[in-house]
């Protein structure tokens, strides 16, 4: 009985083994399916995101070769970038335009050649490259300096620019700024006492003495039967220190004038195609240097020809100083444009009202002040009577005394298309005096302008 006992439970323990290990095999096998299927799942699942994805990506892909192809072209060495104004300045910083009546220039550097193409009038250029030919072979009247700038008023394009410095045959005479500025401060001082004052062309004035002389006792506001009595626009016209004396020391004063010089732009580098000095204006502590400096007469003052010009420039355009350029555009090699001219104001001088008063003082010193003599027979000359024309002389020794400085700035304006120009022209006489600034600004306008009518008639 005990044997059957033990053999039934050994067998019992075998059956039971059996079903254990086909049970343990059918688990395995099915987290195998189970495992499978999932992995299976897992799969799809990538595939599905892979293609719902993958245009994404190729267009990712061909944004960044585009953007590293433009890198590219850009770091191209022989692909030319846009010039900015001031790689334009050192270009051109050695380039002779006084000296030459061409309006093309090649200019060539380590890296690639320009072609610049110049705004400047070639007959005009020729014209006045003429002149001083002459100038150098006299053997009297011959200037120690000359300068011509003729600009476009409303555009500060400039048209012509050359002249000559026997002392310093290198430089460029038209940017110098150390040319005393004598009456043509008037300008200034006019503009401030019409904005600030209230003056009128008529407003009535009076002076003591001789016109061109500026002593002490000619400041004091008196009015005695030995005074003068003059018209402000006649004052201007004429020049006329005493008055302008008594009106930048007695009612303008220090900071006026000083608040008018920065408007108009003294004291400033103006950062144009060729960077120039304006000129200078300085104050001190004198009342009687505030007469001096109200009417120019002091050698302290002083411009460059080329702001000369834009000085007139806010004249004629309603107050706005227009930004001189020279060059209209620059080309590389092929041809493409790399760097063009684009007009610009420089700032607002004073109010358009004002600018109006101005032309009226101006035009006015052409028809019967210090500027009639230069411009006598013009109403009836074939050219110059269409037009209608103003400036501002004046007229200083340099501290030396061995250079009598000559000055014109001013406008002509054709009446019919209203077309208009800027001249600022400075002669240094030496000891014989020769042709004056203002006939030389006749003949500019005349020169000028008989070509374009003669062009507009074809």
């Amino acid at each position: 009985m005990i044997i059957n006992k033990k053999e039934n439970s050994w067998r019992d323990f075998q059956s039971n083994y059996i079903v254990k290990k086909r049970k343990k095999k059918k688990f395995l096998a099915t987290i195998k399916v189970i495992t499978g299927l999932v992995f299976l799942l897992i799969l799809i699942s990538g595939i599905q995101s892979f293609k719902i994805q993958a245009p994404e990506n190729k267009d990712d892909d061909r944004k960044t070769v585009k953007k590293t192809l433009a890198a590219n072209s850009q770091k191209n060495p022989k692909e030319q970038k846009l010039l900015s104004k001031n790689q334009l300045n050192q270009i051109i910083s050695t380039t002779k335009f006084t000296k030459t009546d061409k309006n093309i220039f090649f200019l060539d550097t380590p890296e690639t050649s320009y072609k610049i193409t110049t705004s400047i009038d070639v007959d005009l250029q020729e014209y006045l490259l003429s002149v001083l030919d002459r100038l150098k072979k006299l053997t009297r009247g011959k200037p120690q300096r000359i300068a011509f700038v003729v600009m476009e008023a409303d555009t500060g394009k400039i048209i012509a620019m050359t002249g000559f410095d026997l002392e310093n045959p290198n430089a460029n005479p038209c940017i110098a700024s150390n040319y005393p500025a004598a009456s043509i401060f008037k300008i200034i001082t006019a503009s401030a006492a019409v904005e600030t004052l209230g003056y009128t062309p008529g407003t009535t004035l009076y002076f003591n003495g001789n016109k061109y002389t500026l002593y002490k006792r000619q400041l004091k506001d008196v009015k005695n039967k030995y005074s003068c009595k003059i018209s402000f626009s006649r004052a201007f016209a004429e020049s006329v220190n005493p008055v302008f004396g008594k009106i930048g020391k007695n009612h303008l004063g220090e900071k006026r004038l000083e608040s008018y010089a920065d408007a108009f732009g003294f004291n400033q580098i103006i950062h144009s195609e060729l960077p120039f000095f304006s000129g200078r204006f300085e104050t001190n502590s004198s009342e009687y240097h505030l007469a001096e400096l109200g009417c120019g007469f002091n050698t302290d003052t002083t411009i460059s020809p080329l702001f000369g010009a834009m000085l007139i420039s806010a004249v004629v355009n309603s107050g706005d100083i227009m930004l001189p350029s020279i060059v209209e555009h620059v080309t590389d090699p092929d041809g493409k444009i790399i760097y063009k001219n684009k007009q610009a104001t420089y700032k607002k001088a004073i109010r358009p009202e004002t600018a109006t008063t101005m032309m009226q003082l101006m035009k006015k010193t052409v028809s019967k002040g210090t500027a009639r003599k230069s411009f006598r027979g013009s109403s009836k000359d074939a050219v110059l009577s269409k037009l209608t024309i103003g400036g501002k002389t004046g007229s200083l020794y340099n501290k030396e005394h061995t250079v009598k400085y000559d000055w014109f700035t001013g406008f002509g304006n054709e009446k019919t298309t209203n077309k208009k120009i800027a001249l600022s022209i400075v002669v240094g006489h030496r000891e014989y005096i020769g042709t004056k600034a203002g006939t030389y600004a006749k003949m500019i306008l005349k020169k000028y302008f008989k070509k374009t009518y003669a062009t507009a008639q074809l």
